[in-house]
């Protein structure tokens, strides 16, 4: 845990008591403040109080105490509207943080020695895995790194601040809403679409919040950017971007005269001006597909950034082990392969699994965001055929009429057992049935690493069918 001592002594309102919370409570806590935290949902408060925390309801208290509201970021800080306690923090002129804001603090309190380093991963996908890549290399270059923020941990429940350490953190639009005073040693901007629009008040919101990940950079330090998109491209070579940062490129698009690209599956480092082949990518197995060999290029650059020679950052791409519900390879039955693409949300991430096989088929459906399926358009003749599930399924249906053959079968469970059959009986060679769903989860379960372990499940119990079959032959 990282104690937070700025509120020692004062009273400190801590709303949204999921992970988050929880941990502010307590690093706050720890540090000396008075915490009154609170949630709107009794689970949460029993949970919160099993644990320890102060539960204390803040509807009920004197803002005018108040020396700040702890705002845990998956509550609404500014749109579509801001939450009523937030608007009661701004009426008393109570300031509105959140736990990230609080650890910047808490490192920009250390003298300038004692500092650790930061690394902060932000965009629309491929954030976790990039992270977790970065974090990998760190650790088998011999580096004292904690993985933490939007992944895993959250970034106060993470070891004492320490000096030698490196923190490599995964940050949401919505938690760099909350923040002002972080600086990134090394800042990875990765990529940007459509996404979470509605807290933000469309799409300058969004990127504006992205873009807070350079601010307080300075010229020692790195700011990689990638340039495959519209938007990430303006900010790495415009003056949109915040901080005094060193730019440098990255792109699985382009061959980069200076920057950091992967280009037919090949790794280069050209950032001193003449590329140099560093490795191929095929041997990172946990690493597939276009979108994937950006996030290695990024990490690459951040670790070389932070003095890693070239060769251990490749050996330690290779042996990446990957990430739960991100392409990740479940099973295989009767030669039919599984991959497990559940973090896929929306299209744009889906995108990336329909481009990455020549021919799928291909398990969609769930909660819709506002774009739909329209965008992957030029990946439908890459269907074999599409099994729909959840509230989607008409519309999906209706999107892929005329482009590519459907089925609509409801749930998770029936359209993984319809993919098998129609994929063994396919005749194609090595086939694949991808959950790559370009929608949330919550229609049927609880989030999308609950819909990545169903599916796991249900490639368990058809492995256990047909093996009693196998030994009786």
């Amino acid at each position: 845990m990282i104690p937070i001592t700025e509120y020692a002594g004062r009273d400190v309102a801590v709303y949204g008591l999921g992970r988050t919370g929880l941990s502010a409570a307590k690093a706050l806590a720890a540090g000396g403040a008075r915490v009154h935290a609170w949630d709107d949902g009794e689970a949460a408060r029993a949970k919160a109080e099993a644990e320890g925390v102060n539960v204390s309801d803040i509807n009920k208290r004197d803002w005018q105490k108040f020396a700040a509201l702890v705002l845990s970021p998956g509550i609404p800080f500014r749109f579509p509207q801001p939450h009523r306690l937030v608007r009661m923090a701004e009426m008393m002129n109570v300031p509105v943080v959140g736990d990230m804001e609080l650890f910047a603090r808490a490192v920009q309190a250390l003298p300038e020695k004692g500092r650790p380093k930061i690394v902060g991963i932000t965009g629309t996908n491929g954030k976790s895995t990039t992270t977790a890549l970065i974090g990998h290399i760190l650790k088998e270059a011999g580096r004292d790194v904690r993985v933490g923020g939007n992944i895993g941990k959250g970034v106060l429940d993470m070891a004492a601040l320490n000096a030698n350490a490196i923190y490599v953190l995964e940050l949401s639009s919505y938690q760099l809403d909350l923040v002002e005073s972080l600086r990134c040693d090394v800042a990875v901007f990765l990529n940007i679409s459509p996404d979470h629009l509605d807290r933000h008040g469309g799409m300058d919101g969004y990127v504006d919040a992205k873009k807070r990940i350079f601010a307080n950079q300075r010229l020692r330090d790195a700011a990689i950017v990638g340039i495959d998109d519209p938007y990430s491209q303006a900010i790495a070579m415009g003056r949109q971007r915040p901080g005094g940062g060193r730019v440098i490129q990255i792109s699985s698009e382009f061959g980069l005269a200076r920057g950091v690209s992967a280009v037919d599956g090949h790794l280069y480092d050209s950032i001193g001006g003449q590329a140099i082949r560093v490795g191929d990518l095929a041997e990172a197995e946990a690493l597939p597909g276009r979108h994937n060999h950006q996030n290695a290029a990024a990490a690459y650059a951040a670790c070389q950034a932070l003095g890693v020679a070239p060769g251990r950052i490749m050996a330690a791409i290779r042996s990446f082990p990957g990430l739960p519900h991100r392409m990740e390879l479940v099973g295989e039955v009767e030669g039919v392969r599984f991959v497990n693409d559940s973090k896929a949300t929306n299209a744009q991430a889906a995108e990336q699994a329909l481009k990455t096989w020549p021919r799928v088929h291909w398990i969609a459906g769930g909660v819709p965001k506002a774009e739909g399926i329209q965008p992957l358009e030029p990946w439908f003749d890459r269907i074999a055929q599409a099994y729909l599930i959840g509230e989607s399924e008409a519309s999906f249906a209706k999107t892929l009429s005329d482009k590519a053959s459907t089925v609509k079968c409801g749930t998770l469970e029936a359209a993984t057992q319809a993919a098998f059959d129609a994929a063994k009986a396919s005749g194609e060679q090595n086939p694949i049935v991808l959950l790559s769903p370009a929608c949330a989860s919550f229609d049927q379960f609880k989030d999308f690493e609950a819909r990545g372990d169903a599916f796991r499940d249900i490639v368990q119990r058809l492995a256990a069918q047909v093996t009693p079959q196998k030994e009786a032959v």
